[in-house]
């Protein structure tokens, strides 16, 4: 009986809440000209209030993060970045957006549906020491104790910023899907742990080359929209991001089993900002 009673308790009560994590949604727009001149100037002038109300990041129904983008190229004109715990609030932004004046005149071209979360290859305090040791260092050292324990201090900000990161205020954005291969010879997830640990940790590594200049948002998407994770990046400069694409794409991670979709490159804007570079 108290078994039962136990096993009943363990079971949680329906929430749209993560148990860890938060909910991601990018949303891409493109403007409908011909719907756009139909409106007339002064309705689309007096129109622009609305939607600055939708996207605005002060609005009363404002996710816990967003950012919004104009997108370079003809796959979008705009996007907005979202996240909350919520997944309704973030879907909220998109339907209000699309419910203002000028949402006739709003075609959206491509969503992503994700979850923040802390991968399985970031290592723990023993895995890291385990590394350590694997690479000579004397686990005796003062050093070793000294990488140790300073990796033990840095661990609960590294899943702070896997779980709930905050958006950077930088300039130059990129945004892609991805999936680990399952093909005949180069299936991801028959790989042993070890060797996929590996590959991340070498793939990390060359990320890290690039600290300061580019920061990385990863969330999963499995069982969530039709690719297994997204990759956002925010740089300092736009050539950041296509330096540091090039370089991790030589990694066995990427080379032998990244599968990617299609890219879309955006610059942080306002709602103002993406109205006046519109011409809308």
């Amino acid at each position: 009986m108290s078994h039962t009673h136990s096993s009943a308790a363990a079971i949680p009560e329906p929430s749209l809440v993560p148990i860890q994590g938060l909910h991601c949604g990018h949303y891409f727009y493109r403007w409908k000209r011909d719907v756009l001149a139909s409106m007339g100037h002064d309705f689309v002038h007096h129109a622009k209030s609305d939607f600055l109300a939708a996207i605005s990041p002060n609005a009363s129904d404002r996710t816990e993060r967003i950012q919004s983008f104009i997108i370079s190229g003809h796959k979008a004109d705009f996007a907005t970045i979202m996240m909350d715990l919520n997944p309704l609030k973030v879907d909220r932004i998109h339907q209000r957006m699309m419910g203002s004046k000028l949402g006739a005149a709003i075609e959206p071209v491509y969503s992503f549906v994700s979850m923040s979360e802390i991968s399985e290859y970031l290592p723990n305090k023993e895995q890291y020491a385990a590394k350590l040791i694997r690479t000579g260092e004397d686990p005796t050292s003062a050093t070793f104790q000294a990488k140790v324990a300073s990796y033990e201090k840095r661990l609960p900000s590294m899943f702070a910023q896997r779980i709930a990161p905050e958006f950077p205020n930088w300039p130059a954005m990129c945004f892609y899907p991805m999936n680990k291969a399952r093909n005949v010879g180069a299936n991801w997830f028959l790989q042993p742990f070890s060797a996929r640990t590996e590959m991340m940790a070498e793939h990390a590594q060359s990320g890290m080359a690039f600290a300061g200049r580019v920061t990385q948002l990863v969330t999963a998407s499995v069982g969530l929209d039709d690719w297994e994770w997204g990759v956002t990046l925010w740089a300092k400069n736009p050539q950041y991001l296509k330096e540091i694409v090039y370089t991790m794409r030589y990694e066995s991670a990427s080379a032998r089993f990244g599968q990617f979709g299609s890219f879309y490159t955006g610059y942080l804007a306002s709602g103002a900002e993406i109205l006046e570079h519109c011409v809308v």
